[in-house]
């Protein structure tokens, strides 16, 4: 097949594009500008575009269909001439389910720990050397892409987003997969831009629960008041499989989890992460591997990249980076931190970098959130709430949404990072949580500051 890319860069996207390759299929694709690590990646593989833009002598009537990024705009020419000359045009997860609706088709939702449990699902597969298809949101060790197609293989993992499909497309993509087997792990309201209402956001995991197959499965999160009340209200014939978390202790520095054959050490930490152990547990078993060995997999994982990764430790320091930002994850990261190095000084540092956490509305969800810190910190760019088209905020407002007088305020990456330098962080947890990078923070320079 030949398959042509608009707004191949995107993390995504440029994965979605090598598993095709690897497939066997011709592609092509363009950006307007492409960043590492998409860039070097693509280069590999001989699918770098030649230049950046636009290129709508690119899309051809040989091609057997394009695939838009939510990069791209609606008024792109590359799309305009793919619609002039009748070639099929997929969203990214429109794609994903034709190349997998003769497979069984497991989709793991919820508003946090999505990369988590497909991660851990993956990892416990590969540790047993089942071979499946998957896409997930997070480079995994031990894998080469975060998407992989065969014609061959019987299952397919998806990560399911909540978030819209394409520019033309504004489906979730999770409505789209259609699955026989699915999780979901949990609902805290998030993409305000897109959802601005709380009950506008429930209904989309409302249809998710409605779109499984008939006679399918739902694993679920029965300690979320949201989830019990969604599933309980469906008259979709599925079977219903809830999950709590599991019992576990903290032993200096160290969480072992309980299992049939006694207390087992796990890198991983957190009621969160325990949490959603517990779903990925479920599925694996509905895929075929039993408690024991999903136990003895599940003991390496060490969690997916940028979620609670550890950065650097030393004796007296570690340093933890989190992919958190919505209020519900920045409140589980904190909270499992501190449980798992209760003696320690847990200096809690958060960007405000997405469109939600930087409206003004949405601030006050953030309410207690980093309670569990003994410093807490919030940054972020009034640039950013321009760039945005945000009403200005103001760090009054951060201190009155947080509810902590000692709360540490910057608005500057220069005076972010002077305090971490001149920071006595013997005996501490520094734990950094954003989706971005706190306007240029180098981690390895982290590690010099520590080591």
């Amino acid at each position: 097949m030949r398959i042509h890319f608009i707004a191949i860069g995107g993390s995504a996207m440029h994965n979605l594009a090598l598993a095709l390759h690897h497939k066997g299929y011709h592609i092509t694709g363009s950006d307007d500008m492409i960043y590492e690590p998409s860039r070097s990646r693509l280069k590999k593989y001989g699918l770098l575009p030649e230049e950046y833009g636009w290129f709508p002598q690119k899309v051809t009537p040989e091609l057997d269909a394009v695939i838009l990024g939510m990069h791209a705009r609606e008024d792109n020419p590359e799309l305009q001439m793919a619609k002039e000359l009748g070639v099929k045009v997929y969203s990214y997860p429109e794609f994903l389910y034709e190349q997998s609706k003769e497979k069984t088709r497991v989709v793991i939702g919820g508003s946090h720990g999505k990369t988590t449990i497909t991660s851990m699902i993956l990892h416990v597969l590969n540790y047993h050397h089942k071979e499946v298809d998957y896409m997930v949101g997070a480079q995994l060790e031990g894998f080469d892409t975060m998407v992989h197609l065969t014609e061959d293989n019987d299952f397919i993992v998806l990560e399911g987003d909540e978030y819209l499909s394409s520019p033309i497309d504004r489906r979730p993509k999770f409505h789209l997969y259609q699955p026989n087997i699915a999780l979901l792990s949990g609902i805290a309201w998030d993409h305000i831009n897109v959802f601005p209402t709380f009950e506008g956001y429930l209904e989309q995991f409302e249809k998710f629960i409605s779109s499984i197959i008939s006679g399918g499965i739902l694993v679920y999160n029965d300690e979320d008041p949201h989830i019990q009340k969604l599933v309980k209200e469906t008259t979709n014939t599925i079977r219903k499989h809830p999950y709590q978390t599991p019992a576990y202790r903290v032993e200096r520095e160290t969480t072992l989890l309980e299992t049939p054959e006694g207390h087992m050490p796990v890198e991983i930490f957190g009621e969160h992460n325990l949490q959603n152990l517990a779903g990925a547990k479920w599925i694996c078993q509905h895929m075929g591997v039993d408690e024991e060995d999903f136990y003895e997999a599940i003991a390496s994982f060490s969690g997916a990249s940028k979620r609670l990764e550890k950065v650097t430790e030393t004796n007296n320091t570690v340093v933890y980076k989190d992919f958190a930002h919505s209020p519900s994850k920045v409140k589980a990261t904190t909270n499992a931190v501190k449980e798992q190095y209760p003696e320690k000084t847990l200096v809690a540092c958060l960007e405000l970098h997405t469109y939600s956490s930087l409206n003004a509305e949405f601030l006050k969800e953030y309410r207690n959130s980093l309670d569990a810190a003994d410093v807490a910190v919030v940054y972020f760019s009034p640039e950013a709430v321009e760039n945005k088209r945000l009403e200005p905020i103001t760090e009054e407002q951060i201190f009155e949404a947080f509810e902590r007088e000692d709360l540490i305020i910057f608005t500057t990456p220069e005076g972010f990072k002077d305090f971490l330098k001149s920071r006595d962080l013997n005996q501490s947890v520094l734990l950094l949580m954003s989706s971005g990078n706190y306007g240029g923070l180098d981690f390895d320079e982290i590690k010099d500051w520590i080591n």
